[in-house]
């Protein structure tokens, strides 16, 4: 029984993307230098994620 609603709480819960809100992405791009392309950015990636398009994540190198 704790199986199937294991199973069944995943399927709920894990349908549902809660994407990030208006207030989240001023929020992250305040420290930006550029906050009217940190905004745009967010809101592009945000609109893609929802629609089930691949977004694209810069990698960048750790250094020592």
């Amino acid at each position: 029984m704790k199986i199937i609603f294991t199973y069944l709480t995943f399927l709920f819960y894990g349908l549902n993307a809660f994407s990030i809100t208006n207030n989240e992405i001023y929020k992250i791009c305040q420290k930006e230098v550029n906050k009217i392309l940190c905004v745009k950015r967010l809101k592009i990636n945000r609109y893609k994620l929802e629609k089930g398009n691949p977004i694209e994540i810069p990698v960048i190198p750790y250094k020592k």
